[in-house]
């Protein structure tokens, strides 16, 4: 513990170093409040101050995130704060950032599904027109797919509750990308992925002689299970996504499961839908193979996020 008489004597180095290793200033002053603000935000330290005093109001104004009492507090504390507490209750505190934490985690969800999966179906077509191929998915049937499963599937995440150990992660630095390294793998890896199942797919099909119109069906729907796996991959970022709660996920979640699933069945097998969209019936044989290709691309991926997890603890 040190007082404000002892911050008298210390200078900005001194004062750096104790507070690394002090827990309780006592009896400080408004210079010395804001003299410890900005020396742990010298030491790059996102700093936190609450107060409900005249006196707390220049920490207050300084700190990253001033805290002002809501209903103690004086009207220059709060005109200085950042946030104001409405009922006064530190807990507060603590529950705005596990909101906030859920909040930024599933936006990167939304992005860590949207990229990779659209990027799937991006390299699909380019790299069918680039080598000249017969193109696995046709125009309507890629717009059918963003028009059903980005509005739904991806809109999912947005409703993910709180991750298990959320609380328990170092705050992450304030200059940290959404759009990090290892997001910007992943993207590689799962567009990757997608490429290959979508054209081994097509490739299996057109060597059996299916009609082309088959064999395209096969590849919208392989796009399409493999965005549904992925959706259950990405709802967990941090932790392991083979766990029950994991597989069960949440009624939003399987209500737009099943929606795309009662959709992509529509697609694929009612008569005027067919017409519509250029589709055929895909037999069950070769529907179980794309599932089993689903599975195993939900394989693949959560066994490099284990390992890639694994040599960051490490």
């Amino acid at each position: 513990m040190l007082t404000g008489a002892d911050l008298e004597v210390m200078d900005d180095a001194a004062l750096g170093a104790a507070v690394r290793e002090t827990d309780v200033f006592a009896r400080t002053s408004p210079e010395h409040k804001l003299r410890l603000v900005m020396a742990l935000q010298a030491q790059g330290h996102s700093v936190a101050m609450t107060g409900d005093g005249v006196n707390d109001a220049p920490a207050l104004k300084r700190a990253d995130a001033g805290i002002a009492m809501g209903m103690k507090g004086s009207e220059a504390a709060k005109e200085a704060a950042d946030l104001v507490l409405a009922d006064d209750n530190f807990a507060s505190i603590a529950a705005a950032v596990r909101e906030g934490r859920t909040v930024y985690d599933n936006i990167k969800k939304v992005i860590s599904w949207t990229l990779p999966t659209n990027g799937g179906e991006s390299m699909t077509v380019i790299v069918a027109l680039l080598m000249g191929l017969s193109m696995p998915v046709t125009a309507v049937q890629i717009l059918w797919i963003n028009l059903i499963t980005a509005v739904t599937l991806g809109l999912a995440l947005a409703f993910e509750p709180t991750e298990p150990g959320t609380m328990r992660r170092p705050p992450r630095l304030r200059s940290a990308p959404i759009l990090s390294g290892a997001l910007v793998w992943h993207v590689v890896l799962v567009s990757g992925l997608f490429l290959a199942a979508v054209f081994g797919i097509f490739a299996y099909a057109m060597d059996r002689g299916y009609p082309l119109a088959l064999a395209q069906t096969m590849a919208m729907n392989t796009l399409v299970v493999l965005e549904i796996f992925h959706l259950f991959f990405v709802r967990n970022l941090h932790g392991t996504s083979l766990t029950w709660a994991a597989v069960r996920g949440t009624r939003v979640i399987w209500l737009t499961v099943v929606s795309v699933t009662a959709a992509q069945f529509a697609i694929t097998y009612v008569p005027l839908m067919q017409r519509i969209f250029g589709t055929q019936a895909v037999p069950l044989a070769d529907g179980m193979l794309i599932v089993a290709v689903g599975v195993a691309f939900f394989a693949l991926i959560e066994i490099e996020k284990q390992i890639r997890l694994g040599l960051r603890r490490g």
